[in-house]
């Protein structure tokens, strides 16, 4: 078969490399024709096959999904209300309904909207009816006699019995909160520029702190006086810095002690770390952007330097530890989930890392000395991460740890005094992900794990509750489905809501002990089931090992024909820190995977081994292998079973395309399994990882070391661009050329190695977009689109069409 030659489909220089490259291909460019080698005509798909795709976005479908959304605001009493979206009537209009729920004597009882907007109507001297009253600022009394909502510019209170109503000041204009929800809430700063907007503020509410000019300020919120706090901060050695590398903002990364007299932060030390160049197009001279960033190997990393400031004596205490690598226990990037203060702001816990990640510790600090005592370490062979964080129990001086010891993530109690192990916590198969809530005064911890309901997919969520002791654990929310639930102050209620990708979601009432209460709601998909939408199909598979169970989600057209032959598409995610599936709650839309399956495709996402969830040695299947496994083996081999399950699944006709990670498997699927897959669209991918953020490579890789693999580095064999000559099928690279997470010069790497290769491909850089394509996002889905039609489906797509 003749192919066609190289397509340059758009490509800005951003730097000097880029313009060498851009002019090396321009020598080679063509437009490929329309027509197979045996001179066939392609077949038109029309703006119509487009239009029917468009429809299955979620901008389209997410509407269609009415209800089945419970967010409870509990009240002193155990009781709680919320909002309910209804369907009213046959026109497919929706209705808000306001309900107030007892657990205790099981009763929902609705607030009568056509009452209640009358009495705000009269009050008011306006015209309010149920279809426009203000349920988004609606409020309701702790007592539940009354609620409050604005009209106008005016609040109004209403006696519920009555529904009488009367003015009772400004309009708050915005909506009710309450004591909600899931309770809890990280400190930081938050986003955008300036000082003002990165400001994070002291629990009193009283002061907030800033960085100025690399050190640390405060502001009085009255007056609006600002106080410097450190002076000492420099260019790169600054306080509160937030910078990663592949993330890096303005905000401040700290955490103030609970008393607001105290802050914990680090100074950074980044002066002789290496740096990372972007380049902005524009006309006339260029925008160079420039900025830290490390990379695997590099002698020198950023390195922290713990610090407590007493704010009111504007004195800086330097905990007595050595610097630490810029590593967190969670993630790679330092967040202050690594810092817990006692109550008083006299001590102060710290997380610790080694550069590898296999060894993590904490350490005691006296905030007014700076000494710190080591409590306790944990290591591993491979890399370590607390999933679910740590917390610390100041009342009874203890610590609950997240840990794989047994390969599977459970927790464990800790002496906060001695640093001694006292007992499990947890136990079992199927890893714990995150802590709920911790009971201190029953000694109760309720938390949240997979993979510990028998017969049921082992990536659902489930709730849980076990003494600290590691007695009387319980299942409380048992359903088959993924879980997300809502605790009261007291622990006594469960609002308990769960779906899975076939099933929509229910809302239950569960009490304290997981026994069902009474229903709630359930989310009405009849509108959407009316455009002919289908639900994915949720499969397990034998993994390449021949034993091991993996699991994935299958996409159909709507106008699916299982007499016909569909192509292969494999949206794939190798992980290490997460999977190609998501979420296994109900969505309507699942990106564009239901798109793109209406154009003619069977979509399909696959777990393969090495990506989290399940055990910790299913976790690592390919730890330091990144390039040569990527989960790849899975992959093909679950697609390989699944053709042999379903005989419309054209094993022949196999493609794959992915983003960020999923660009780097892509690319990695078309240069190793030349044979097997025909097709691939290669997205941001961090193709070497020499040339992507230090924490990543060297957390899952290993530590680059040199004179290995003929003289090169450990981390030669993984890179993409050394298998690039093995190119047969038709691939699409694509990539931002602002990308400050993925840098371009990745995708570069494989560009400059299919060249000299002699390869055949295609290219979409996409200037001043960043990681995540910006206002290109639909011009990168629709070229995506068109790529799989003319190279899978051997069609040819509506001209230019524009995804709105």
């Amino acid at each position: 078969m003749t192919r066609p030659t190289v397509r340059f489909l758009s490509l800005v220089g951003a730097n000097a490399t880029a313009n060498a490259l851009a002019s090396a291909l321009a020598s080679v460019l063509a437009v490929a024709c329309a027509v197979t080698s045996a001179g066939a005509q392609r077949t038109q798909l029309t703006t119509a096959d487009y239009d029917r795709a468009v429809k299955m976005l979620g901008q389209n479908v997410n509407t269609l999904v009415v209800g089945g959304s419970v967010q409870a605001t509990w009240l002193p009493d155990g009781r709680f209300w919320y909002r309910a979206t209804e369907a009213a009537g046959a026109t497919g209009a929706t209705a808000t309904t306001v309900y107030l729920v007892d657990g205790a004597k099981k009763t929902r009882t609705a607030l009568d909207n056509t009452k209640l907007a009358a009495g705000l109507a009269t009050a008011s001297a306006s015209t309010v009816t149920p279809a426009t009253l203000g349920y988004g600022t609606l409020t309701v009394s702790d007592d539940a006699k009354s609620v409050s909502v604005d009209v106008g510019t005016k609040r109004f209170t209403c006696v519920i019995e009555q529904y009488s109503c009367a003015a009772s000041g400004d309009a708050a204009g915005g909506a009710g909160g309450g004591r909600g929800g899931r309770g809890g809430g990280r400190a930081g700063g938050a986003g955008g520029r300036g000082a003002a907007a990165n400001a994070v503020p002291s629990p009193d509410g009283k002061r907030a702190a800033f960085i100025k000019d690399n050190n640390l300020w405060v502001r009085d919120v009255a007056s609006g006086a600002e106080t410097q706090l450190t002076t000492d901060g420099v260019k790169d050695f600054g306080y509160a810095t937030d910078n990663a590398g592949w993330v890096h903002s303005d905000r401040a990364i700290l955490l103030w002690s609970p008393d607001s007299k105290k802050i914990a932060t680090n100074q950074q030390d980044e002066r002789h770390v290496g740096e990372m160049y972007l380049v902005k197009t524009n006309v006339g001279h260029p925008e160079l952007k420039a900025w830290k960033y490390p990379l695997p190997g590099d002698s020198v990393i950023q390195m922290i330097h713990h610090v407590v400031i007493d704010v009111d004596a504007k004195q800086v205490i330097r905990l007595k530890m050595p610097a630490d690598p810029h590593r967190g226990t969670i993630g790679d990037n330092i967040t202050m989930a690594d810092y817990n203060w006692s109550p008083d702001g006299s001590q102060l816990v710290v997380a610790s890392t080694t550069r590898d990640h296999k060894a993590s510790w904490l350490s005691l600090a006296d905030t007014k000395t700076g000494e710190v005592k080591k409590l306790f370490e944990e290591k591993v062979a491979t890399h370590f991460e607390s999933v679910t964080g740590w917390r610390v129990l100041w009342g009874t001086k203890e610590i609950v740890w997240y840990s794989q010891r047994d390969d599977w993530g459970n927790l464990y109690l800790y002496d906060l005094t001695t640093g001694a192990l006292k007992n499990r916590i947890t136990t079992g198969e199927g890893p714990v992900n995150s802590i709920v809530r911790i009971d201190e005064p029953t000694r109760t911890i309720f938390y949240t794990a997979m993979g510990r309901e028998k017969g049921q997919d082992p990536y659902l969520h489930h709730l849980y509750r076990v003494g600290l002791d590691g007695k009387n654990a319980t299942s409380l929310t048992p359903d088959d489905g993924d879980h997300t639930a809502q605790l009261s102050a007291d622990g006594k209620w469960i609002v308990d809501t769960y779906s899975k990708a076939d099933a929509p979601p229910v809302v239950n009432l569960r009490d304290g002990a997981g026994k069902l209460v009474m229903p709630l709601e359930k989310a009405d998909i009849s509108k959407l089931l009316a455009t002919g939408w289908k639900a994915p199909i949720p499969f397990s598979v034998k993994a390449a090992d021949g034993k091991t169970d993996i699991y994935g989600q299958l996409f159909r057209p709507s106008n699916f024909d299982p007499s016909k032959k569909y192509p292969i598409i494999n949206n794939a995610y190798p992980g290490p820190q997460t999977g190609s599936v998501g979420g296994r709650m109900f969505s309507a839309a699942h990106g564009d995977r239901q798109a793109l399956a209406e154009l003619g495709f069977i979509v399909v996402t696959i777990d393969g081994r090495g990506t989290p969830g399940r055990s910790k040695s299913f976790h690592d299947a390919y730890y330091g292998a990144m390039g040569r496994d990527n989960t790849l083996p899975d992959q093909v081999a679950g697609m390989k079973a699944l053709a042999t399950q379903y005989s419309w699944i054209d094993i022949d006709r196999a493609a794959m395309w992915g983003h960020s990670g999923g660009g780097f498997i892509t690319a990695d699927a078309l240069f190793r399994y030349p044979d097997f897959f025909k097709v691939g669209i290669s997205e941001s991918g961090n193709h070497d990882q020499r040339n992507y953020e230090d924490d990543w490579g060297e957390r899952y890789q290993g530590l680059l070391v040199k004179g290995v693999d003929g003289g090169a580095d450990s981390y030669n064999v993984e890179a993409n661009q050394t298998e690039a000559r093995n190119l047969k099928g038709h691939l699409l690279l694509a990539h931002g050329t602002l990308d400050d997470n993925v840098p371009p010069d990745n995708t570069w790497l494989v560009v400059d190695a299919l060249i000299k290769a002699n390869k055949d491909f295609d290219l979409l850089m996409i200037p001043n977009a960043a990681h995540g394509y910006g206002a290109a996002s639909n011009y990168m889905m629709r070229r995506r689109w068109d790529y799989f039609v003319r190279w899978l489906l051997n069609a040819e797509p509506p001209k230019n069409f524009e995804i709105k």
